[in-house]
Protein backbone atom coordinates (compact mmCIF):
# COMPACT_ATOMS: atom_id res chain seq x y z
CA UNK A 1 0.00 0.00 0.00
CA UNK A 2 1.18 3.09 -0.99
CA UNK A 3 2.11 6.08 1.84
CA UNK A 4 0.68 9.55 0.27
CA UNK A 5 -1.73 11.26 2.40
CA UNK A 6 -4.58 9.90 1.10
CA UNK A 7 -4.11 6.09 1.72
CA UNK A 8 -3.03 7.28 5.20
CA UNK A 9 -6.03 9.09 5.78
CA UNK A 10 -8.05 5.94 4.85
CA UNK A 11 -6.08 3.14 7.11
CA UNK A 12 -6.50 5.53 10.16
CA UNK A 13 -9.89 6.34 9.67
CA UNK A 14 -10.71 2.37 9.21
CA UNK A 15 -8.32 1.69 12.22
CA UNK A 16 -10.85 4.54 14.16
CA UNK A 17 -13.80 3.25 12.88
CA UNK A 18 -13.34 -0.55 13.37
CA UNK A 19 -12.54 0.19 16.92
CA UNK A 20 -15.25 3.01 17.96
CA UNK A 21 -17.50 2.95 15.22
CA UNK A 22 -18.49 5.55 12.32
CA UNK A 23 -20.02 8.38 14.14
CA UNK A 24 -18.03 8.93 17.25
CA UNK A 25 -15.16 9.19 15.40
CA UNK A 26 -14.61 12.96 13.87
CA UNK A 27 -12.72 14.02 11.21
CA UNK A 28 -10.48 16.26 13.89
CA UNK A 29 -9.59 12.61 15.36
CA UNK A 30 -8.83 11.73 12.01
CA UNK A 31 -6.57 14.22 11.46
CA UNK A 32 -4.82 14.02 14.27
CA UNK A 33 -4.13 10.56 13.84
CA UNK A 34 -2.58 11.29 10.75
CA UNK A 35 -0.79 13.86 11.36
CA UNK A 36 -2.47 16.75 9.14
CA UNK A 37 -4.66 19.25 10.03
CA UNK A 38 -8.20 18.93 9.25
CA UNK A 39 -8.23 21.55 6.64
CA UNK A 40 -6.08 18.92 5.10
CA UNK A 41 -8.27 15.60 5.28
CA UNK A 42 -10.82 17.74 3.88
CA UNK A 43 -8.74 18.79 1.10
CA UNK A 44 -9.14 14.60 0.18
CA UNK A 45 -12.27 14.02 1.32
CA UNK A 46 -14.60 16.80 1.56
CA UNK A 47 -16.78 15.09 4.37
CA UNK A 48 -16.84 12.13 6.47
CA UNK A 49 -19.00 10.54 4.55
CA UNK A 50 -16.72 10.34 1.21
CA UNK A 51 -14.17 8.48 3.70
CA UNK A 52 -16.59 5.74 4.19
CA UNK A 53 -17.41 5.57 0.74
CA UNK A 54 -13.91 5.37 -0.67
CA UNK A 55 -13.22 2.59 2.19
CA UNK A 56 -16.27 0.59 1.25
CA UNK A 57 -15.65 0.66 -2.53
CA UNK A 58 -13.15 -2.05 -2.66
CA UNK A 59 -14.96 -4.42 -0.98
CA UNK A 60 -18.02 -3.51 -3.14
CA UNK A 61 -16.08 -4.44 -6.33
CA UNK A 62 -14.26 -7.27 -5.25
CA UNK A 63 -17.50 -8.94 -4.00
CA UNK A 64 -19.78 -8.08 -7.13
CA UNK A 65 -16.25 -9.71 -8.72
CA UNK A 66 -17.17 -12.94 -6.75
CA UNK A 67 -20.31 -13.21 -7.57
CA UNK A 68 -19.97 -12.53 -11.33
CA UNK A 69 -17.09 -14.88 -11.95
CA UNK A 70 -19.12 -17.95 -10.27
CA UNK A 71 -21.79 -17.22 -12.50
CA UNK A 72 -19.94 -18.14 -15.35
CA UNK A 73 -19.00 -21.87 -13.15
CA UNK A 74 -21.10 -24.07 -15.65
CA UNK A 75 -21.87 -27.08 -12.23
CA UNK A 76 -24.36 -25.69 -10.08
CA UNK A 77 -22.81 -27.21 -6.90
CA UNK A 78 -19.43 -26.13 -8.26
CA UNK A 79 -21.07 -22.40 -8.72
CA UNK A 80 -22.77 -22.23 -5.32
CA UNK A 81 -19.13 -22.93 -4.01
CA UNK A 82 -17.37 -20.42 -6.06
CA UNK A 83 -19.77 -17.58 -4.76
CA UNK A 84 -19.29 -18.58 -1.16
CA UNK A 85 -15.81 -18.83 -1.60
CA UNK A 86 -14.92 -15.71 -3.32
CA UNK A 87 -17.84 -13.95 -0.80
CA UNK A 88 -15.40 -15.14 2.11
CA UNK A 89 -11.87 -14.15 0.70
CA UNK A 90 -13.67 -10.49 -0.40
CA UNK A 91 -14.67 -9.81 2.85
CA UNK A 92 -11.91 -11.79 5.01
CA UNK A 93 -9.70 -9.32 3.20
CA UNK A 94 -11.47 -6.55 4.28
CA UNK A 95 -12.67 -7.83 7.51
CA UNK A 96 -11.93 -4.28 9.75
CA UNK A 97 -14.31 -2.50 6.89
CA UNK A 98 -16.97 -5.59 8.17
CA UNK A 99 -16.10 -5.05 11.73
CA UNK A 100 -16.99 -1.34 10.84
CA UNK A 101 -20.42 -2.30 9.76
CA UNK A 102 -21.48 -4.67 12.30
CA UNK A 103 -20.89 -1.63 14.84
CA UNK A 104 -23.01 0.90 13.52
CA UNK A 105 -24.02 -0.40 9.79
CA UNK A 106 -22.98 3.08 9.17
CA UNK A 107 -21.76 1.58 5.39
CA UNK A 108 -25.60 1.03 4.37
CA UNK A 109 -26.69 4.22 5.74
CA UNK A 110 -25.79 5.36 2.09
CA UNK A 111 -28.69 4.60 -0.06
CA UNK A 112 -26.38 3.99 -3.57
CA UNK A 113 -24.18 1.71 -0.94
CA UNK A 114 -27.16 -0.04 0.03
CA UNK A 115 -28.63 -0.86 -3.33
CA UNK A 116 -25.32 -2.42 -4.66
CA UNK A 117 -24.77 -4.33 -1.49
CA UNK A 118 -28.33 -5.74 -1.46
CA UNK A 119 -27.70 -6.89 -5.70
CA UNK A 120 -24.40 -8.53 -4.28
CA UNK A 121 -26.57 -10.32 -1.87
CA UNK A 122 -29.66 -11.34 -3.93
CA UNK A 123 -27.08 -12.23 -6.57
CA UNK A 124 -25.15 -14.64 -4.21
CA UNK A 125 -28.27 -16.18 -2.29
CA UNK A 126 -29.37 -17.06 -5.79
CA UNK A 127 -25.68 -18.78 -7.00
CA UNK A 128 -26.32 -20.77 -3.65
CA UNK A 129 -30.11 -21.54 -3.98
CA UNK A 130 -29.51 -23.18 -7.24
CA UNK A 131 -31.49 -24.06 -10.23
CA UNK A 132 -35.06 -23.69 -9.71
CA UNK A 133 -35.29 -23.64 -5.78
CA UNK A 134 -38.26 -24.30 -3.72
CA UNK A 135 -38.88 -21.84 -0.92
CA UNK A 136 -36.88 -23.77 1.73
CA UNK A 137 -33.87 -23.44 -0.46
CA UNK A 138 -34.42 -19.85 -0.74
CA UNK A 139 -34.50 -19.77 2.96
CA UNK A 140 -31.15 -21.91 3.07
CA UNK A 141 -29.39 -19.87 1.16
CA UNK A 142 -30.13 -16.63 2.88
CA UNK A 143 -29.24 -18.44 6.39
CA UNK A 144 -25.69 -19.56 4.06
CA UNK A 145 -25.14 -15.61 3.46
CA UNK A 146 -25.27 -14.51 6.75
CA UNK A 147 -23.31 -17.28 8.09
CA UNK A 148 -20.60 -16.14 6.05
CA UNK A 149 -20.73 -12.34 7.03
CA UNK A 150 -21.36 -12.36 10.10
CA UNK A 151 -18.58 -14.56 11.78
CA UNK A 152 -16.24 -12.35 9.64
CA UNK A 153 -17.61 -9.31 11.64
CA UNK A 154 -17.35 -10.91 14.68
CA UNK A 155 -13.91 -12.71 14.33
CA UNK A 156 -12.33 -10.24 12.44
CA UNK A 157 -9.18 -10.53 14.95
CA UNK A 158 -8.71 -13.96 14.64
CA UNK A 159 -5.74 -15.43 12.39
CA UNK A 160 -6.95 -15.96 8.45
CA UNK A 161 -5.87 -19.61 8.68
CA UNK A 162 -8.34 -20.54 11.73
CA UNK A 163 -11.64 -18.42 10.30
CA UNK A 164 -11.56 -18.89 6.81
CA UNK A 165 -11.81 -23.09 7.33
CA UNK A 166 -14.20 -22.45 10.56
CA UNK A 167 -16.58 -20.45 7.97
CA UNK A 168 -16.47 -22.96 5.55
CA UNK A 169 -17.01 -26.00 7.53
CA UNK A 170 -20.16 -24.25 9.22
CA UNK A 171 -21.20 -23.85 5.64
CA UNK A 172 -20.96 -27.23 4.81
CA UNK A 173 -22.88 -28.55 7.95
CA UNK A 174 -25.83 -25.91 6.36
CA UNK A 175 -25.68 -27.78 3.03
CA UNK A 176 -24.93 -30.35 3.61
CA UNK A 177 -22.36 -30.70 0.97
CA UNK A 178 -18.82 -29.64 0.44
CA UNK A 179 -16.74 -28.34 -2.65
CA UNK A 180 -16.40 -30.71 -5.16
CA UNK A 181 -12.71 -30.89 -4.96
CA UNK A 182 -13.08 -32.28 -1.81
CA UNK A 183 -15.58 -34.99 -2.05
CA UNK A 184 -12.98 -37.24 -2.74
CA UNK A 185 -11.25 -36.52 1.23
CA UNK A 186 -14.74 -35.29 3.18
CA UNK A 187 -18.40 -36.76 2.87
CA UNK A 188 -20.84 -34.95 4.54
CA UNK A 189 -24.17 -36.23 4.94
CA UNK A 190 -27.25 -33.36 5.39
CA UNK A 191 -27.25 -32.47 8.93
CA UNK A 192 -24.27 -34.31 10.07
CA UNK A 193 -20.86 -32.72 10.67
CA UNK A 194 -17.95 -33.20 7.80
CA UNK A 195 -14.57 -34.45 8.61
CA UNK A 196 -12.64 -31.93 10.83
CA UNK A 197 -11.06 -29.51 8.28
CA UNK A 198 -7.19 -30.00 9.91
CA UNK A 199 -7.79 -32.93 7.53
CA UNK A 200 -7.77 -31.27 4.33
CA UNK A 201 -4.43 -30.05 4.48
CA UNK A 202 -3.50 -26.18 3.26
CA UNK A 203 -5.58 -25.78 -0.10
CA UNK A 204 -2.79 -25.67 -3.13
CA UNK A 205 -4.65 -22.42 -5.24
CA UNK A 206 -5.27 -19.38 -3.98
CA UNK A 207 -8.91 -17.49 -5.51
CA UNK A 208 -8.83 -13.73 -6.86
CA UNK A 209 -9.73 -12.24 -3.99
CA UNK A 210 -6.82 -14.10 -1.81
CA UNK A 211 -4.45 -13.33 -4.11
CA UNK A 212 -5.17 -9.55 -4.33
CA UNK A 213 -4.89 -9.74 -0.47
CA UNK A 214 -1.70 -11.21 -0.73
CA UNK A 215 -0.33 -8.56 -2.94
CA UNK A 216 -2.11 -5.70 -1.07
CA UNK A 217 0.04 -6.94 2.32
CA UNK A 218 3.28 -7.84 0.29
CA UNK A 219 3.24 -4.57 -1.09
CA UNK A 220 2.77 -2.81 2.26
CA UNK A 221 6.14 -4.02 3.77
CA UNK A 222 4.65 -5.14 6.96
CA UNK A 223 4.25 -9.02 5.97
CA UNK A 224 6.99 -11.56 5.14
CA UNK A 225 6.05 -14.44 2.61
CA UNK A 226 6.10 -16.86 5.99
CA UNK A 227 3.11 -14.13 7.89
CA UNK A 228 1.27 -13.82 4.52
CA UNK A 229 0.63 -17.66 3.66
CA UNK A 230 -0.34 -18.41 7.60
CA UNK A 231 -2.66 -15.31 7.20
CA UNK A 232 -4.29 -16.86 3.96
CA UNK A 233 -3.98 -20.41 5.50
CA UNK A 234 -1.75 -21.82 2.65
CA UNK A 235 1.62 -22.67 2.18
CA UNK A 236 4.45 -20.34 1.54
CA UNK A 237 5.03 -21.86 -1.86
CA UNK A 238 1.36 -21.65 -3.11
CA UNK A 239 2.03 -17.53 -2.17
CA UNK A 240 5.20 -17.32 -4.08
CA UNK A 241 3.42 -18.94 -7.07
CA UNK A 242 0.76 -16.68 -7.33
CA UNK A 243 2.54 -13.81 -6.56
CA UNK A 244 4.65 -14.68 -9.22
CA UNK A 245 2.32 -14.61 -11.94
CA UNK A 246 1.51 -11.76 -13.57
CA UNK A 247 -1.77 -9.43 -12.02
CA UNK A 248 -4.98 -9.41 -13.97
Amino acid sequence: MTDDPRSRILRTALELFAERGYYPVSVREIAEGVGLTKTAVLYHFPNKADIAAALVEPLLVESKAAVDAARLVADPRARCWAAIEGLVDAWLAHRKLMRMQMRDQALSANSATFARMREIALGAQELIAGPDPDFAARVRAAQVFAALGDPVMIYADRPLAELRPAILDGVARLLGTVPPEDESRIRVEPREAPARPSGRGRPGAMSAAMVASARRMRDSGDYSMDRIAAELGVSRATVYRHLAAPAE
